[in-house]
């Protein structure tokens, strides 16, 4: 199943992707999830994630960054889940800042994941669109609205 978000923020895509560290990995949380974040190296491949959910269930989210790459049009770097919490079974997240213009860019969340079975996969897609749609007003917040 495949869930992707587009939002146009002000700034070079250059400068943007440099901003995916771990001060807005904690600003774009889920507002109702309690976590901790155990390990954040960064988001150039070979990088780790790891995040403990204290509520609502305790559980362990690891992911490893397996791709990065900054082209003349676009900056990228993809995480997937090692260790993911019930009822998922696979996770890839594609974190895409794209340029506009010079100083307007587009960040795009491109998420595919699968659930232990079908339904369950179903199941999870109103729950992961709903905790991802609000980044879009942060990533505007966050690096401002294009002009």
């Amino acid at each position: 199943m495949n869930i992707q978000l587009s939002t146009l923020v002000s700034g070079n895509y250059r400068d943007i992707i440099q901003q995916f560290d771990l001060q807005l990995f904690e600003a774009l949380a889920p507002p109702l999830v309690k976590m901790e974040i155990v390990e954040f190296t960064g988001s150039e491949k070979g990088d780790n994630v790891h995040v403990r959910f204290l509520k609502p269930v305790r559980t362990e989210w690891k992911s490893e960054i397996t791709a990065s790459e900054i082209t003349k049009q676009q900056a990228y770097f993809t995480d997937e889940g090692t260790i993911l919490p019930w009822p998922l079974y696979y996770w890839k997240h594609i974190h895409i800042v794209e340029k506009v213009t010079d100083n307007t860019s587009r960040i795009i969340d491109d998420i595919h994941f699968k659930g232990n079975n079908a339904f369950l996969t179903l199941l999870l897609y109103p729950l992961l669109f709903l905790s991802f749609y609000p980044r879009k007003k942060i990533y505007r917040k966050y690096f401002g609205k294009p002009q």
